[in-house]
């Protein structure tokens, strides 16, 4: 509902989810379980276990190759980005759900439908990630640009700011995406040494802790010390101490409640256009980035 009312313009998620997204495209069972469940046995019975959501191993053998057959496509047979990639996966899943009659189950022929960018930002820690070297053993051509992710989900906020926009951080859990997803602004800044100041807002629901260090339970503040946030928007983020299943329905119902659907942004097919404009400000910055390189020298 987040993408359809525009609300959400892309995304950064784990190929997990977008893995296990798959299956209600293809019209598998999944199943409630419980946590307190032998897994011992679940193991011998061929059922596998995510928390409380229980489904056959068969789901996972079925997925696989749907993901290769998918994969062996020529379309496939070069570098993409994480976000081509999901684009043109998620192009296949909604012609199967078109075939067994089912409507809006995936994220994945959702985005493609409405052209929002999907991200993964450690494509191979994953079974579409396994599946696709696999694939690579046998010949395909198939390779994920994790240069072209980097870049263009740069390209993504610094093209918001300088539309006068604003970019705005919705954290769902943390872990890799988080971090992905706040970097964006110290590729900008710290790498390609384009004048920026950090993401405007942030929200992120968790339940991870800052005091152990992870980068989930870090604190927007700590984000503001590496150029992730502006410093002068911090007293308006916020950070959600609560069960991200409960939060999120929480938040959608309020979004579409008090706000009317704003215009789809397509930044899909946008992204060349994104490109070229990251481009141009980074061959205008780099003297100034080789300069401050040179001075940190000195401090070696």
């Amino acid at each position: 509902p987040l993408m359809e009312a525009g609300f959400v313009d892309w995304i950064i998620s784990t190929g997990a989810n977008l893995y296990h997204d798959a299956h209600f495209a293809l019209g598998l069972s999944m199943h409630q379980g419980s946590p307190f469940a032998d897994d011992v046995q679940l193991h011998a019975e061929g059922v596998v276990r995510i928390y409380d959501v229980v489904f056959d191993f068969d789901v996972l053998l079925s997925t696989d190759a749907f993901v290769r057959e998918v994969s062996q496509h020529e379309e496939f047979q070069r570098p993409m980005s994480s976000a081509e990639y999901h684009y043109r996966l998620g192009g296949y899943l909604r012609e199967r759900e078109t075939a067994l009659g089912l409507t809006g189950r995936s994220v994945l022929s959702t985005a493609h439908d409405l052209e929002v960018p999907i991200y993964t930002s450690s494509p191979g820690d994953s079974s579409i990630g396994m599946n696709v070297a696999e694939l690579a053993l046998s010949g395909n051509n198939l390779r994920f640009d994790v240069s072209a992710d980097v870049n263009e989900t740069a390209a993504i906020v610094l093209d918001a700011k300088r539309s006068g926009g604003k970019s705005a951080a919705l954290i769902v859990g943390g872990g890799s995406p988080k971090n992905f997803l706040l970097q964006t602004e110290p590729q900008i800044q710290e790498v390609l040494g384009i004048v920026e100041k950090g993401h405007d807002y942030f929200l992120q629901f968790t339940d991870a802790r800052p005091d152990t260090g992870g980068l989930s339970g870090a604190t927007p503040g700590e984000a503001v010390s590496w150029g992730k946030i502006d410093p002068d928007m911090l007293s308006e983020t916020v950070v959600a101490y609560l069960d991200t299943t409960v939060a999120l329905p929480l938040l959608t119902s309020y979004a579409l409640g008090v706000h009317a659907p704003r215009p789809l942004r397509r930044l899909y097919q946008r992204r060349e256009e994104l490109m070229a404009r990251l481009q141009e400000e980074y061959d205008a910055s780099r003297v100034f980035r080789d300069q401050r390189a040179e001075q940190a020298k000195e401090l070696r």
